[in-house]
């Protein structure tokens, strides 16, 4: 990635320069079918034209390029010498004019890391695909540009394409003369733009809107996938919930659809859930489900649906200036998603979700060593990409929703309507929304947002409770806590609830009262002569952002009737606090497992379940005390095995602990088991278990992890499945079958070598690490540390990220893995601080999880 980096202050003092007019991006994309005999990569030509001012006559500045070779720079007419001025990435300008036009003639190359033009080759039937993916700078991989979020103008695309083919882009387009034109844009950042082409199976709808004034505004839908996946798209849900939410932010927002229409597209090999170019949103094609799925995967999408389409206002109408702010887009959208299914769609659980799996999210972010405030200090565009992270995602929009309970929700979308009418197509920073929010609430945020947005780090929330003689509270206290890094201590809004068993066995709450928490200790005057509670839950109803304690008696309580709670949020927040209990060392690994094995069996929230047989999954690998692991595992697999066979048949649950049934199997049994279930005839039967392809790859990886499955197996299913699905599934079993061979061979295709693509990357390194795989790959410890800064420095960020991240030796957890990760970081000072951030962060969890496990040996002495 060198010379690739752009910095903050680079990024003013051209914003202080310039201003763009527009852009004309032609793309002749028909390079991207037949055959290939280049010793370079893969190229399509790319010819930019940018008009642009520049308030001092005579100035330089630059352009952002990054391509194998330029062929001919022109500015205001005069030809410049490419090689004199293109070094790879910038493009330099000198004796601007006060009007400008520049010209630049590239060739660029086509992607197979999910950045820039990837180019996707359908193994079903050889068909080329291509999308863009630019978010934060990687459109400087397809035209040339000023690669920073403040420089906003209109693009007008054309785009040429094989013939057959279809090309998208943010505008309506239409063929013309052979080439693909669109209509010129609204003013929007660089990031955001976007090209989808290829032979995409393509649905339609019309969305119709009459405001009260009378006036009618019409928004062609459009969405898209491969061929291949063209008969499980089911299109007409992904247009319900598109229309469900655009009525939702029109009711709200009072702008309309700023974007013309509103196509979405979803490609394969997307290193993200989505992106919010307007028009042409681009999602993972894993959102088309090829299997049975439960309903929690369908409010998944929903949530990623809303989540871009609030971006059209917070984001794309509205963008911040630089990637500090990126919570301004970020952060509400994700506050936003979940506000407008709740409210808007059939899923009207979605706040469970967001208690219990995006918070989960925020607070492991929030306790590493890089957590950040959520207004972040982003020095350059490495700072930029890390940043996509559980701060600025989930805590922000947990810090939204703390908002709203503090100014109230007409001020909060009162704020957000006057933000979007005083700054459309613009750019912003933090005071300009917190400016609007005062004037609706008429509230003085500047505190507020000290407290929440400018600090880091997560608070502590627990009750204390004293009661009389008689039986009842005498004084119910809040006792917050930060920790010694992080020592703010926040105002919270939040909702106390007092919880006890009623005549039926069920535990609900009977009282409840909503205090500002303020300081290290408030008493909540409101329940005091309340009749004592058995559970004490502080903030009941998630407003606030905090982690959850408790005191001994409800904790006490939480470990003989937790599945008695009846109401399903306060049922959610309980397992969450007490999952971070287990992170934290305060709960010792086996009782949270004896907790998942007694109470998650009743658990009647299918997504609440997912995450428990997650959270049990990462106890038993990271938290348990190694010793107990074996039996750990046996009992998390007995379990498993027990729910499966009393779910109901057919229904979300019995598939749920199916899937967890197939992760934790370890026993010669369960394998038979498996396999069993594998077998089209004759096999072992669970009734109502419908056996389909997805379920059968998550079988497989289990046997070939334990050597039960073989690469003849492996091919014979793959050529069941003979699909890119089915080959990503296949290269992960592949590499996850306990063999050295194996493990060096996908060792040096990810790290020696970058003919695999960004799908096969991460498929590769997750079937590598198996958690039963411990002794087999301790050696490649040291060679890890031996290669990051290499890897680093040669192949695109996000391959570096996948290779950093996923192949840390986190499963040799021994003090021995902590010292060589501290050595590293000691004789790597001078290292790159966005690779220096992810080892801090894997040195992290590391240290976490001896210390988890400490408190896990220590429980039984």
């Amino acid at each position: 990635m060198p010379g690739e980096n752009l910095s903050r202050d680079e990024a003013r003092e051209r914003a202080g320069l310039l201003s763009v007019d527009g852009y004309e991006v032609a793309l002749d994309l028909r390079s991207a079918v037949g055959d290939f005999a280049g010793e370079g990569p893969r190229t399509f030509r790319s010819v930019t034209t940018i008009r642009f001012r520049s308030n001092d006559a005579g100035a330089g500045t630059f352009v952002d390029l990054i391509a194998p070779s330029v062929t001919s720079v022109s500015l205001n007419g005069e030809d410049l010498d490419p090689a004199a001025v293109f070094d790879g990435s910038r493009i330099q300008l000198e004796s601007l004019a006060e009007e400008n036009e520049l010209v630049v003639d590239a060739q660029c190359a086509y992607s197979r890391t999910g950045e820039g033009m990837h180019r996707f080759v359908d193994p079903e039937d050889g068909e080329v695909y291509l999308y863009t993916q630019y978010e934060p700078a990687d459109a400087r991989r397809v035209f040339a540009n000023f690669e920073q979020p403040d420089l906003k103008a209109p693009y007008r695309f054309s785009v040429q394409t094989p013939e057959g083919w279809t090309a998208w882009s943010n505008g309506v387009g239409e063929l013309v003369d052979g080439a693909w034109q669109f209509a010129e844009t609204k003013p929007i950042s660089t990031y955001i733009t976007a090209v989808v082409a290829g032979p995409y199976h393509y649905v339609t709808e019309l969305y119709e809107r009459t405001f009260d004034d009378g006036s009618k505004l019409v928004v062609p839908l459009g969405a898209m996938c491969r061929k291949g996946l063209a008969p499980y798209f089911d299109a007409d849900d992904v247009f319900t919930v598109t229309k469900q939410g655009l009525d939702f932010f029109h009711d709200h927002f009072d702008y309309p659809y700023p974007f013309g229409k509103y196509d979405q597209a979803f490609v394969p090999e997307y290193n993200l859930g989505a992106m919010e170019n307007p028009g042409m949103v681009t999602f993972r094609e894993e959102f088309i489900f090829r299997g049975k799925v439960t309903q929690a995967s369908y409010e998944r999408r929903a949530n990623v649906i809303l989540h871009e389409m609030a971006h059209m206002w917070f984001g794309d109408l509205v963008t911040m200036r630089w990637w500090d702010d990126l919570w301004l887009k970020e952060s509400f959208a994700d506050f936003m998603g979940a506000f407008s299914m709740v409210e808007a769609t059939r899923f009207t659980d979605g706040w469970i979700t967001f208690a219990n799996n995006r918070k989960s999210w925020a607070y492991r972010a929030d306790q590493l060593p890089s957590t950040h405030p959520i207004t972040a200090d982003i020095r350059d565009l490495e700072d930029a990409k890390l940043n996509f992270d559980g701060i600025t995602y989930a805590k922000g929009a947990s810090v939204l929703k703390q908002l709203v309970a503090y100014v109230g929700r007409d001020a909060f979308l009162e704020g957000a309507r006057r933000y979007f009418k005083r700054h459309a197509y613009g750019n912003t920073e933090l005071g300009d929304l917190l400016s609007a929010l005062e004037e609706t609430s008429g509230r003085d945020l500047a505190s507020w947002s000290r407290s929440w947005l400018q600090t880091a780090g997560v608070n502590s929330l627990t009750p204390q409770v004293t009661l009389n003689a008689e039986g009842r509270i005498t004084e119910l206290a809040v006792v917050q806590e930060a920790v010694a890094s992080h020592p703010e201590l926040r105002p919270h809004r939040v909702a106390v609830g007092l919880y006890r068993r009623t005549a039926g066995g069920a535990v609900e709450r009977y009282a409840r009262a909503e205090v500002d928490v303020d300081g290290p200790r408030t008493v909540v005057g409101e329940l005091a002569g309340a009749e004592a509670p058995e559970l004490v839950l502080v903030n009941d109803d998630d407003l606030t952002y905090c982690k959850i304690r408790f005191d001994e008696g409800s904790l006490a309580t939480l470990r003989e009737r937790l599945g008695d709670i009846s109401d399903p949020l306060a049922r959610a927040l309980c397992w969450s606090a007490l999952w971070n209990a287990t992170r934290d060392a305060l709960m010792p690994a086996r009782d949270f497992i004896d907790l998942v094995l007694r109470f998650a069996g009743r658990e009647s929230d299918i997504g609440v379940l997912q995450m428990l047989h997650a959270w049990a999954r990462s106890a038993l690998t990271h938290y348990a005390a190694p010793e107990w692991r074996e039996t750990g595992g046996r009992l998390l697999a007995e379990g498993a095995l027990k729910e499966l066979r009393i779910a109901e048949p057919g229904s979300q649950h019995q598939l749920t602990w199916a899937r967890f049934f197939g992760a934790v199997a370890s026993s010669e049994a369960d394998l038979q088991l498996l396999q069993g279930l594998l077998e089209v005839s004759g096999g072992a039967k669970i009734d109502g278990l419908d056996i389909d392809q997805e379920l059968r790859w998550a079988f497989l990886e289990t046997l070939a992890t334990y050597g039960a499955a073989d690469e003849n197996v492996l091919a014979a299913e793959l050529a069941r499945d003979d699909t890119a699905s089915g080959k990503r599934h296949q290269v992960r079993c592949l590499a996850a079958r306990p063999s050295e061979a194996v493990k060096a061979q996908a060792w040096a295709q990810v790290v020696e070598s970058d003919a695999l693509s960004n799908a096969l990357v991460e498929a590769t390194i997750s079937g590598f690490q198996q958690p039963s795989q411990r002794a087999l790959t301790a050696g490649y410890a040291e060679k890890y540390f031996a290669v990051i800064e290499r890897v680093w420095g040669e192949r695109s960020i996000q391959i570096g990220m996948d290779v950093v991240r996923g192949l840390f030796p986190g499963l040799q957890d021994s003090r021995a893995t902590l010292d060589a990760t501290d050595a590293w970081l000691s004789e790597h000072g001078q290292a790159a601080p966005a690779l220096r951030r992810l080892v801090l962060e894997a040195r992290d969890d590391l240290a976490r999880a001896l210390r988890g496990q400490t408190c896990d040996r220590v429980a039984v002495g």
